[in-house]
Order: structure tokens, then sequence, then C-alpha cells
């Protein structure tokens, strides 16, 4: 878990309040519990309850505390890797089955929206990908090539239409996806958890689960002050796992390679500026390896992210590469003050694809978003609940746990790099 010092988190301050949620403190019964009140924990739970089911989720902490509370907000189709080198490490049948399910996802994240009237500021406008050079450039031609083959909604930009979309000339195109979109995205986990409730799925936070045991086709899950029996479980904890090393689904840690990623916003534009930079509110990213993000909120805050964290010997230095960087990129406008500075953590798997496990009888979870988790996890989460509910066949093959060599390692190289090159560099 990661510790929020030296942190002022956006989302935390703008979200409307979440519902209300008490720890467990009785033994209780239900049809599924779920570890993990982040987008897979609470769309399971909500899809469970519209099926008629009696779901539990236990959360360690607070609705949304993990990737769901902190990432940049972007609703994409798809994963990292491209079309046809996901069907390559899956096979025809599995690449496009979740190549389908995935390039639908943002549909689904903004129906449940619609339909549950989640206030999450969703702008469904697309996304940007940028390009940076000419290598950039044809990457994201590649890239359109491969989804438009599969009839996707997708276009690379020239630079003169990017500058215009991005209000900026810094970058030699982009890649325009109309599928997607951005969402206040602790505010939509909290939307999910109350639309959950209203039908009757139960939430409990400050409720770490500190014991699993399988006997008698039920497992039962303890948490400090009481246990839950269920015949299902669903493994909703992804990179923010507290699970204890002996419990038989904390192995899914060691498949994950953790990237840091840190986000700093401005005080709001001001309206003159508003209108210049991303008129439209695309949420962008670009295409270097140490990738940087950009995007407004409602209210009008710049929000620049890139790999690294954000601790008492590295805020400086990121607090400085993210001021440089929005310079670079918009010579000339005044910038305004930095209001908010905080972190989170990637879980990454070897091939960047999620991996769907089943860590005992009835006992399932998928592991590893990749960057990914908006529309993957409301997918996924739906998805494992289809299968308890309605015995339908999930969306990725069932594999085994694998192993990240040397995870620690790379952890902590992604922290040290990353903060040598924002050092150094005055955009990535």
């Amino acid at each position: 878990m990661l510790q929020d010092t030296n942190h002022s988190n956006l989302w935390q301050a703008s979200a409307p309040t979440p519902p209300t949620t008490t720890p467990l403190s009785e033994s209780c019964d239900a049809d599924v519990a779920i570890i993990g009140a982040g987008y897979t924990g609470l769309s399971a739970a909500l899809h469970l309850a519209e099926s008629g089911l009696r779901p539990i989720v236990l959360e360690a902490r607070g609705i949304g505390n993990g990737g769901s509370g902190r990432n940049v907000g972007l609703v994409n189709a798809g994963m990292w890797v491209m079309p046809e080198d996901l069907v390559a490490t899956l096979g025809e049948r599995w690449g496009m089955t979740l190549i389908t399910a995935l390039g639908n996802g943002p549909a689904a994240v903004f129906d449940l929206i619609e339909r549950h009237g989640i206030e999450c500021e969703a702008e469904r406008n697309g996304t940007l990908h940028l390009a940076v050079g000419a290598s950039g450039y044809a990457e994201l031609g590649e890239r359109e090539r491969q989804w438009q083959a599969l009839g996707a909604p997708v276009t690379r930009l020239a630079p003169h239409a990017a500058a215009r979309l991005i209000g900026s000339g810094a970058f030699a195109g982009a890649l325009l996806d109309r599928r997607a979109g951005t969402i206040q995205p602790l505010a939509y986990a909290r939307g999910l958890a109350r639309a959950a409730q209203s039908l009757g799925a139960a939430i409990h936070t400050d409720s770490p689960v500190t014991k699993a045991a399988q006997a008698n086709g039920k497992w039962t899950l303890s948490t400090p002050s009481a246990t839950v029996t269920a015949p299902w479980v669903i493994v909703a904890t992804n990179a923010y796992s507290s699970l204890e090393r002996d419990f038989p689904f904390a192995s899914q840690d060691e498949e994950l390679t953790m990237l840091p990623f840190f986000q700093i916003a401005t005080q709001p534009l001001s309206d003159n500026i508003a209108g210049t930079i991303l008129p439209e509110r695309q949420g962008c990213w670009d295409t270097r390896t140490v990738m940087t993000s950009l995007r407004k909120d409602r209210a009008g805050r710049l929000i620049f992210g890139s790999v690294g964290a954000i601790d008492a010997f590295s805020r400086r230095t990121q607090v400085a590469f993210a001021r440089r960087s929005l310079e670079s990129i918009f010579p000339g406008i005044d910038i305004p003050p930095f209001a908010h500075v905080w972190h989170g953590q990637i879980g990454m798997t070897g091939d960047a694809l999620p991996k769907f496990h089943s860590y005992g009888p009835k006992a399932i979870g998928v592991n590893g978003f990749n960057g990914r988790g908006i529309a993957p996890g409301t997918v996924f989460g739906r998805a494992m609940a289809q299968m308890i509910a309605h015995g339908e066949e999930m969306i990725l093959p069932n594999s085994p746990i694998g192993r990240a060599p040397f995870a620690r390692v790379r952890t902590a190289f992604y922290r040290a790099g990353s903060q040598a090159l924002h050092l150094l560099s005055g955009r990535v």
C-alpha cells in the first residue's frame, strides 16, 4: 500500500462525498464476497446485485483508495498493446474476444454513468495520443491502421489538426479515439458504490481481510471484527493488495511490477486561457517510453502527469519538471500556480496484458491493468459477475499466476530513473 505523505489529491478534494459505509461488525453470509472497492470490485457488486444476488464488498480503507482514486481519468478503449500484437499473444479466439470487450469498454462506462446518474464530470469527446517526433507519428499511423481494420473510429491527425485540439504545436500529430473520454475517477468509483448499494449490495470500508479459509464448499473471510461466508470470492485488489503472503490469493502480487505515476494540478485557468488549451477537453498522453499525460478538469484546472513518485526526496524535482514541461508545451501562456500533487502506482504484467486467475474453488480475480483501469476494470467486474450469476464464459482465459523477475528492483529503478530524467529534462 502507498503512504500518502507530501500529497494533496485533486480527486479527493473535488469528488462528491462518498456513500455511507461502516466497518464489518457482525458476521454474515453472502452469495459473493468481494475483496476491494475499486472499479472492478464495485462493478462486480453492482452487476451481481442487478442479477438478484447478495454481494458483500470488503475494503481495507476507503472506496477508491487505490488506483481508482489516483489515476488520470482517461476512459480508453483497449489496452496499450496494439490489436495485432494482442491477438498474437492470446490467439485469435481470446484475442478478438478481449479486443471486442475492451473496445466497447468506454461505452459500458458511460452507459453506467447515464443509467445511474453518476456525477463524475463525464466528457465523451475522445482521447488524444500525442506523437513525439517522426517516430511517434509513425507509431500512431500503425495504431490507426490496426484499429480502423477492426472498424473503430480512430483517426490520426496531422500536426495542424492536432494543434487545434491541444492548443499547442509542440507535437507531431495525434491519434483521436472517438470511443473514449474522461471522468473524475474517484467520483466515478463513489458513484458505482452508491449505485451498487441502491440495488442491495453491502460495502464495508475499513475492513481489511486478515484471513481466508475454504471448507464445505464455502469461503470464510475474516476481518478484525467479523467474518463473511460465501460460496464465491472475487479478488479485486490489483496493485493495491494488502493481503498477507500466506493467503490463498496473495500470490497475485508476485506477477506485478509496480510503476509509479504522479500528477500535478494547477489552480483553474483564467477564462481566456482555458478556451485555448484543450478546448474540447480531450485527455492526452504521449508516445514517449517515459510518458506524460495532460488533461483539464471541468473547473479548468490543468493536470499534468508522468512516470515517477512524489515523496519528500523527489517532490521538488517532479514539480519543477512539470512546470518546465507545461511552459514548453504552452509557450507564452502564464501557467497558474500548482495546487495539488499526488501519485499512485500501476500494476504491470510481463506482456502488458491483464490476467484472469482461479485462486481456488470459486475464487477468481483479474490482475494487472497496466495503466488502463477504468474501462477494463468496469468490464472485467461485469464479466466476473455474469460468470457467477449466469454461467457465462469469461472474456480472458484462465491462466496460472506468473512471477515478475526482479520486480522490486525494477520498481526502484523506475522511481529513481524517472526522477533522474526529470531532473535534467524540460519535457519528456
